[in-house]
């Protein structure tokens, strides 16, 4: 595909951006060659500067469920945008969607909205330490919460140990109460909180991690980590910033029958607006202020054009929406899956509901250090590569997830499974 404008257009953007971009994964770093410079979206497909169509399956990092420029939402948000961009007020917009995310989500009985994920994470973090006054954070290896100083540590060894800070700019200070642990180790979460009871604060985890790639948590996993919170009067946090009305109305926590004390939300609540949100059980959401004396404040939280249009997308997700499109995408991964067997191709796609990404080996990843064994590098690149020269649109990053909309045909998902058997049929 022609993509000069696209060069054109972001040789101008390295002049004014950092790397020209404004997030570093967009940067095609990893996967070689320069981004394309998008001009629209409409449905499943993305458009650049040279009319060039591509099938999305980055979706906004997995925002827009309902594809791109959703006339509903859209109509939601002009109607909205007409009375006013932000009033820094109380809306009737934020308590509609407050009052329809309350019913849905169950561990959610209060809840404060903010501007993105990363806010809703660092704020709960916060509300935490208030709540229980204790110092220590636990997370888990390969899971990422935004860039909050406090969690961006180095992916650990399996032994809780403080670990060494994987971003320059960030104090030691912020890093030594943070404990990372390998994801779905039991044995190792036990003896972790036992010994740590009284300093941990909270427990954050992705009940179905997105950002190593997918990864489901083991029911076992989170059912002993509920337990164990419990007993140590821990606030357990679930990050469903990425599943969050992803896979199901009640989110991942409903799937697994698990409720957390703090929810962290973003992405398909705002339908494609920034957005962030955290709430969970009145007792503890009642320590922010005014109400206590947890402090966390936004000028542009509960922006009215954002609530609109982010309720106007929740409603049109129901039990029989997710049916349609889980269906259609274990399809699609059976189909996949099963075409690397018969060939004794060593890749398989992992999948949870609509999330999925490519795995380079045959064998199960359940956390961190499998991901990374099951990593592409170089072969990710060229499969990148190879899906773009086929008008499709892939994360520019090896481990991260790619997802599935409502508006994918089942042209666009054939379209892409045979993208992939020729790649792997040449480089198997």
């Amino acid at each position: 595909m022609r993509t000069q404008h696209s060069q054109e257009y972001f040789q101008q953007a390295q002049q004014v951006l950092v790397g020209g971009v404004n997030s570093p994964v967009r940067s095609f770093k990893s996967v070689r060659g320069q981004p394309i410079v998008m001009k629209y979206g409409r449905g499943s497909k993305l458009y650049d500067y040279d009319n060039n169509a591509w099938t999305d399956y980055c979706l906004s990092w997995g925002a827009l469920i309902l594809g791109h420029a959703h006339p509903n939402v859209v109509l939601s948000a002009k109607r909205t945008l007409e009375k006013g961009a932000s009033f820094g007020t109380t809306t009737r917009e934020e308590i509609e969607i407050a009052r329809h995310i309350t019913a849905q989500v169950p561990s959610i009985e209060l809840i404060r909205f903010v501007n993105s994920g990363t806010e809703a994470t660092m704020s709960a973090i916060r509300l935490a330490r208030g709540f229980t006054g204790r110092d220590t954070i636990v997370k888990f290896d390969g899971c990422y919460h935004g860039h909050f100083d406090d969690l961006l540590t180095a992916a650990g060894s399996g032994v809780a140990q403080l670990k060494k800070s994987s971003s320059l700019g960030i104090p030691r200070n912020h890093i030594d109460n943070t404990i990372s642990l390998p994801y779905n180790d039991v044995v190792v979460l036990e003896q972790t909180l036992a010994k740590h009871k009284n300093a941990i604060a909270c427990v954050i985890i992705e009940p179905v991690a997105g950002n190593m790639g997918v990864i489901p948590a083991k029911p076992e996993f989170l059912r002993r980590l509920r337990e164990l919170t419990k007993q140590y009067g821990i606030i357990l946090i679930f990050d469903e910033v990425m599943t969050g009305f992803r896979t199901s109305t009640g989110c991942a926590q409903a799937d697994y029958g698990v409720t957390p004390d703090l929810t962290c939300l973003g992405k398909i609540i705002g339908a494609g607006f920034p957005v962030g949100a955290y709430g969970g059980h009145k007792d503890i959401m009642q320590n922010l202020a005014p109400l206590g004396g947890v402090y966390q404040a936004g000028t542009f939280s509960g922006n009215p054009v954002v609530m609109r249009a982010g309720l106007t997308g929740l409603r049109l997700l129901n039990e029989a929406f997710y049916k349609r499109l889980n269906d259609r995408c274990a399809a699609f991964a059976e189909d996949i899956n099963g075409y690397f067997q018969t060939h004794d191709i060593p890749a398989h796609i992992a999948h949870y509901r609509s999330m999925m990404s490519i795995r380079f080996r045959n064998e199960p990843v359940i956390n961190y250090a499998d991901a990374q064994a099951a990593s592409g590098g170089e072969r990710y690149a060229r499969l990148f590569q190879h899906l773009l020269n086929a008008g499709i649109y892939w994360p520019p990053a090896d481990l991260e997830a790619f997802f599935v909309s409502s508006m994918h045909t089942k042209k666009d998902l054939e379209a892409l499974a045979q993208a992939l058997k020729d790649f792997f049929a040449k480089n198997a």
